[in-house]
């Protein structure tokens, strides 16, 4: 086991290697997300209407 002391100098040491996002990239990426998750939405909501007009077709 290590020492308490010890392993705060190495989680330090780890954080000080992160390389953070710049701010393009974080921008590009949120913009990324939010088109997917309105294909996403536009995706889900058609195929609910196609079931649900199949169902309602079935059922009468």
């Amino acid at each position: 086991m290590t020492n308490p002391v010890q392993f705060l100098q190495q989680v330090r040491s780890e954080v000080g290697k992160i390389t953070w996002p710049g701010r393009r990239e974080v921008l590009l990426t949120t913009a990324m997300v939010f088109v997917l998750a309105t294909l996403a939405a536009v995706f889900f909501s058609l195929v609910d209407w196609v079931i649900r007009t199949g169902v309602q077709l079935l059922i009468g």
